[in-house]
């Protein structure tokens, strides 16, 4: 198994719907992810939900780089999303970058 570069940013992304919102969320997400996909440094971008919370969806990225990260956080598939934000969220997203260790 390789461990990946050491400037590899590992992203957890929780997000939380609104009541009733739960389906729209992940629909919106499934959305973007043929896009983000497709962005420079992109190396994994998946779309998890909690087993015991349908409405909370929690995205599992991984990005060559922090300049990957910061490009996909101003291009056209996520900016889209998070105009959606208000309206599907029931709290603010929860982000963790995390640096894989082995």
């Amino acid at each position: 198994m390789t461990t990946g570069s050491k400037a590899e940013v590992h992203v957890v992304v929780v997000l939380k719907a609104r009541p009733g919102k739960g389906a729209a969320l992940l629909e919106a997400l499934e959305a973007i992810i043929p896009a983000v996909r497709r962005e420079d440094g992109c190396i994994r971008y998946e779309l998890t939900v909690d087993r015991a919370d349908a409405d909370r969806a929690v995205m599992l990225e991984v990005w060559r780089d922090e300049a990957a990260l910061g490009r996909h956080e101003t291009a056209a598939p996520f900016v889209s999303l998070a105009a959606c934000f208000d309206e599907l969220l029931a709290e603010p997203v929860a982000l963790l970058k995390l640096q894989h260790r082995m």
